[in-house]
């Protein structure tokens, strides 16, 4: 019995295709990384420190040092917020005066907290 040409190509083609999207799909991420700061509860976590912060510390604040404040504290997680910075505490804010049209800076949340 003699198999034609193009039929074994068809074959080798959907066995190699076959083979090559395994090999993608193995190097895709499976499962959610320990270290993943992008979650929802980590954005709550985070904004929960936020307040935490703000509220022992006053609403005399700016950013940067509420940053500093927020990293020196001691439920900062370290392994887990290691990509922490300024930019992504000022998406917190922002994320936070978006839930809360109300407020306007770091002071109107401090008032709110008291």
């Amino acid at each position: 019995m003699e198999i034609e040409t193009s039929s074994l190509m068809m074959i080798f083609f959907i066995l190699l295709f076959a083979v090559s999207f395994w090999k993608i799909y193995a190097f895709l991420p499976n499962k959610q990384l320990e270290d993943d700061d992008t979650t929802k509860e980590a954005q709550e976590e985070l904004q929960h420190l936020m307040l935490k912060v703000i509220k022992k510390n006053g609403g005399n604040l700016e950013s940067k040092k509420l940053f500093d404040l927020m990293i020196t504290d001691e439920e900062f997680d370290k392994k887990k917020f290691w990509r922490f910075n300024e930019n992504r505490l000022n998406r917190v804010l922002f994320s936070y005066f978006l839930q809360n049209p109300h407020l306007k800076n770091i002071e109107d949340i401090y008032e709110e907290l008291k």
